[in-house]
């Protein structure tokens, strides 16, 4: 179970980082393409000539000496003749050069043997230019966007951290959530094998004990009889597992039909008319006629005998049990109800899991494993019912409601 969780938390983190660098690489192309874009433009707003005085007209009014200047940047004109300085042209406002402009543009001359533009390895280089090969260098000082671009870069170093510590913590919580029921199911089960384990293991040393007993006794009859009763009872146990297992079950196709539970129910209730006698249990019942729902008709059997079996062994001696079916537009109710032992406030959801026993002492001599409300719940379920108990004024009532126009498993 550790190893499911840590492999949902791991795929889950794994998602979210990857969606997050995704957006990271994205901003981070976005913003280096943003930096490159300025730097272009400002290299080709100068295409690479100082605007000056021709004829003692001012070809720009920029400045009085007819210089373009640019607030937004700083640019220098390298004028060649040759491989030649000439001189070299600010763009800057305050008109300096920056002594490193002369050797840059000698290292450009030195370095290119034909005319080229420059705009690499922003993050990494203090200069830019466009080369026209013995004409003029346009130069630009990318110092500043290089410090800006860093900075981004930094923050979204910062703010992916930051994010991964978080995304961290809803994976784990949500890893926590994902496999919850998983958890709860896989306990279950354990809890299952655990309680089916010790209800075989009763009978099956019963057996082995009657068994042994024989070989040294003559009266061998009364052993035979309990190794007889021993083996109903797992016989019992085995088919109520196995009915479980098989309602359980949701690749096993289930064929369901338009039957007649009026008559199913009717029928059933007056199979365990005789035992109701025995138990001086008086029956009522108001079955409304020809209610059609599309059911496993030996379900709706199992179903029906099953509350009354379990309402007959929580009544009152000289008890009564009552049993209704009616149906309200798209509604089918059926209701058993007995007089006895009420249902213990909190337990009403209980009673329906399986193994659980509302009283612990009646284990062997009820003949009861505590499987069969279980057993009732999942062919509720199975036919998209659903099922509640409740106890009021000393009157226990199980209540099952199925809508007949809804889809069913």
């Amino acid at each position: 179970m550790n190893k499911l969780r840590h492999k949902t938390f791991f795929t889950i983190f794994t998602i979210l980082s990857l969606c997050l660098i995704t957006i990271l690489c994205i901003f981070t192309f976005q913003e280096y393409k943003r930096a490159y874009s300025e730097i272009e433009r400002n290299l080709l707003r100068l295409n690479g000539e100082p605007r000056i005085k021709e004829n003692n007209r001012d070809l720009d009014s920029d400045n009085a000496l007819g210089y373009k200047k640019f607030m937004d940047a700083t640019l220098y004109t390298v004028i060649l003749n040759g491989s030649n300085i000439m001189t070299i042209v600010s763009h800057t406002p305050d008109g300096t050069i920056n002594a490193s402009i002369e050797k840059q543009a000698t290292k450009i001359i030195a370095g290119n043997t034909t005319s080229t533009k420059h705009i690499k390895n922003i993050y990494f280089e203090k200069y830019a230019y466009i080369y026209s090969k013995g004409n003029f260098i346009t130069i630009m000082d990318i110092s500043e966007i290089r410090s800006l671009l860093i900075s981004s870069f930094n923050i979204s170093i910062f703010v992916f951290i930051l994010l991964e510590i978080i995304f961290g913590l809803i994976a784990l919580q949500l890893s926590k959530w994902i496999i919850g029921p998983v958890v709860t199911s896989f306990n279950k089960q354990k809890q299952f094998i655990a309680d089916a384990s010790h209800e075989l293991k009763t009978p099956l040393s019963v057996i082995m004990a009657s068994a042994e007993t024989m070989e040294h006794t003559k009266n061998k009859k009364k052993f035979i009889n309990t190794i007889k009763n021993e083996a109903e009872r797992m016989s019992k146990l085995v088919k109520q597992l196995l009915d479980l297992a098989r309602l359980d079950n949701d690749d096993i196709k289930k064929q369901y039909s338009i039957c007649d539970l009026s008559k199913i129910i009717e029928k059933e209730i007056l199979t365990l008319e005789s035992v109701l006698y025995e138990k001086n249990i008086a029956l009522k019942y108001q079955i409304n006629k020809e209610i059609k729902f599309k059911c496993d008709a030996d379900e709706m059997k199992q179903l029906i005998t099953i509350l009354m079996d379990n309402a007959i062994k929580h009544s009152d001696e000289n008890g009564e049990l009552i049993v209704k079916l009616s149906k309200n537009l798209d509604n089918i109710t059926l209701k058993v109800k007995n007089k006895g032992k009420p249902i213990p406030k909190g337990e009403e959801e209980k009673i329906f899991e399986r193994f659980y026993r509302l009283d612990k002492s009646r284990n062997r001599d009820s003949d009861s494993y505590g499987l069969g409300l279980a057993i009732a719940k999942s062919i509720v379920t199975n036919h998209g019912g659903t099922i509640k108990a409740s106890s009021n004024n000393g009157l226990t009532t199980f209540t099952v409601i199925f809508n007949s126009k809804k889809n069913i498993k």
